[in-house]
């Protein structure tokens, strides 16, 4: 199954694998698409030019493609990608920063947040940045980051049995980082931990009326 090219370009929405943040919308037309599925870096026609673009091939900002899915219509693609830099020109990772309307919840805060974290942990184990406290941690070993977790843990405890709102949140938010540490240092993603724990949550007995077989939460 590909893309119906019938009536011109498809429009392509470009994700970030880890943290599903849209990074830009582009346009392929067939050639771009089967340049994109043979060289695994996405490739886009721009209509301004006339033409066939890589992305990255100037700046060095290439998005290695992770997955390909096709709408029902066939008609729009929704591409996963690790990218290498900002998506877009201005430096910024997205191309999605002009907000129009803000969300209407309360909620202060990024969704995914956890993966963003998490990307940067990752970053810092690729890549060395002077003074960087995440490097030093690595640079210590599994016994340093066990005995900042074990450390982390007990403030918590402490936090909570000191009716502490505010101190607990920053508590659990160092504990969260350093057990963050702990798992890219173990090469654990944050998939692993929701595919198990969704495992457990919706667990169901396997037979009429068994109770016993539902995991208690």
């Amino acid at each position: 199954m590909k893309p119906d090219f019938s009536k011109g370009l498809v429009p392509a929405i470009i994700v970030d694998v880890k943290t599903k943040e849209v990074l830009m919308l582009a346009y392929m037309n067939e050639e771009a698409y089967q340049k994109t599925c043979s060289t695994g870096e996405t490739w886009f026609y721009s209509r301004s030019r006339e033409s066939l673009w890589h992305k990255g091939e100037t700046s060095g900002h290439t998005q290695k493609v992770e997955s390909i899915s096709l709408d029902c219509d066939q008609d729009t693609l929704l591409i996963e990608v690790t990218p290498n830099g900002p998506a877009c020109h201005t430096g910024m990772k997205s191309c999605f920063f002009n907000s129009i309307q803000a969300n209407s919840s309360n909620h202060n805060y990024d969704e995914a947040i956890f993966e963003h974290v998490l990307k940067e942990i990752n970053d810092r184990k690729q890549t060395r940045v002077e003074g960087s406290y995440t490097n030093y941690l690595f640079d210590k070993g599994i016994d340093k980051i066990s005995k900042k977790v074990i450390e982390e843990a007990g403030e918590v405890v402490i936090a909570a049995k000191n009716n502490n709102h505010d101190e607990l949140v920053l508590e659990i938010c160092d504990l969260f980082y350093h057990t963050f540490v702990m798992m890219e240092q173990q090469d654990i993603a944050l998939t692993d931990i929701k595919g198990e724990l969704s495992k457990r949550f919706c667990k169901k007995a396997n037979s009429k009326g068994d109770r016993s077989k539902i995991d208690k939460w």
